[in-house]
């Protein structure tokens, strides 16, 4: 079995594997990127659709691959190299291949002035187009005259690729974790979520069995989302109890959150409490500050239970969407912190039952060896007042976070103190 408290490195690992690979919303990157993922988990399964089929408001677009590009100097030097950083190419971009202008050229060029030495990330998934993205630096050496322009790529129709897991529990209630395989070499605000899910999927496989089951799936960010919603909606509406995106999972700094569109999910519940109580601060937004796939789940109409639970907020980091954002910005202390937070999380949701007491007023707890039969004013009765607020609470309305939240204590330390109980005879679990 892993050790996962070392699981920080074996996850650098992946994302460092992974980062040369041109991924987009479909296309060769993609299905390479769900081929690697499926050697660490198995059971992963690598689906398709069709280009052109409709998936509620959208259609599955063409699929897109390339092979090269560059743009070159009259003197045959090829300044801008796809080969260098397949961020040099924008996302979809349409096949060219002609001698143009350096003022037709700029047209087509996409820089960051307050970024001089950045690549920056620019897609245009739904509209045809070609362009280059360059450093601002490399924009401003570029001096008059003719340059060649090559995209080598092709759009055509094809499929679009997701990976898939379901991890049965003794419920078919189910928890939902999805993250995204659609951004080329972006360490943080792409490889993060895979190959942090991933380690949750190999933990979660790990276990003797589960409460819940665990729907898992990479998809492409939003017509991804919109795909796999489009194909299990009413499953998932009828099963999901709560979610998580994984995303922006591998930097050193603090942790952030944010929450369904209701704000008051148990997934939203669930996360807040373990960030309070597992890490030193960190940053809570609303979902008017969304950005990712919770704007598909947690859509009206949709309304599923989904939240996020991050490291730095995608926007929120100067590296974000720009060729900075590479395997320096990410650390295996970083991806661990990733990991261990979401599954805090979901070890909670697995915990989070409620319970009802099974006597009227206090339970004796002295003759089971839970309570002191010496009353003394030098004893600490700590642990004792904690057990007896806590079953103060057990009637069966309030879970296992409501009453830790309302006697002010992490959630996790009273799993112990349930079960002991529950073991006595003094607690029943309530099923919904």
């Amino acid at each position: 079995m892993q050790n996962f408290n070392q699981i920080g490195t074996k996850m650098y690992q992946w994302a460092t594997d992974l980062f040369p690979i041109c991924r987009s919303l479909t296309g060769q990157g993609v299905r390479d990127t769900l081929s690697y993922l499926q050697q660490q988990i198995p059971e992963l399964t690598i689906e398709s659709i069709k280009s052109g089929e409709q998936v509620f408001d959208w259609q599955v677009p063409q699929e897109w691959n390339i092979k090269q590009a560059f743009i070159e100097n009259e003197s045959g030097e090829r300044v801008i190299d796809f080969a260098n950083s397949n961020l040099h190419v924008m996302g979809y971009s349409e096949p060219i291949d002609k001698i143009i202008e350096l003022e037709e050229l700029n047209a087509h060029l996409y820089s960051l002035p307050n970024q001089p030495d950045a690549i920056p990330y620019i897609t245009s998934y739904y509209q045809r187009r070609w362009g280059f993205c360059v450093t601002e630096n490399q924009r401003k050496a570029l001096k008059p005259g003719k340059y060649r322009v090559k995209i080598d790529s092709t759009l055509e129709d094809g499929i679009l690729n997701y990976g898939q897991l379901l991890i049965k529990g003794r419920s078919d209630k189910e928890v939902l974790l999805s993250t995204y395989v659609c951004h080329p070499s972006l360490a943080n605000n792409e490889l993060s979520g895979p190959v942090v899910t991933t380690a949750l999927a190999q933990w979660l496989k790990c276990l003797t069995t589960t409460e819940y089951s665990y729907r898992i799936i990479f998809v492409p960010e939003t017509i991804g989302a919109i795909t796999y919603v489009s194909r299990h909606f009413e499953h998932m509406k009828a099963n999901t109890i709560a979610g998580f995106v994984v995303t922006c999972v591998g930097d050193n700094n603090d942790y952030s959150f944010v929450p369904s569109r209701s704000e008051k999910s148990l997934a939203d519940k669930v996360a807040l409490h373990a960030l309070k109580h597992s890490v030193d601060s960190f940053q809570q937004y609303t979902f008017l500050q969304r950005g990712s796939d919770e704007r598909q789940y947690c859509a009206p109409g949709v309304d599923l239970p989904v939240c996020s639970v991050m490291r730095t907020k995608y926007g929120e980091y100067p590296e974000y969407h720009t060729s900075l954002d590479n395997l320096d910005v990410i650390s295996p202390e970083g991806l661990q912190g990733g990991f261990s937070i979401i599954q805090q999380c979901l070890l909670l949701l697995e915990s989070n039952h409620k319970y009802q007491v099974t006597v009227l007023c206090e339970p004796q707890l002295g003759k089971r060896g839970l309570y002191p039969t010496l009353s003394s004013m030098t004893e600490d009765y700590t642990d004792v007042i904690t057990m007896m607020d806590f079953i103060a609470y057990c009637d069966g309305e309030h879970d296992l976070i409501d009453i830790a939240n309302k006697i002010g204590c992490y959630a996790t330390d009273l799993i112990a103190l349930a079960n002991r109980l529950f073991n006595e005879g003094l607690l029943k679990k309530i099923t919904e």
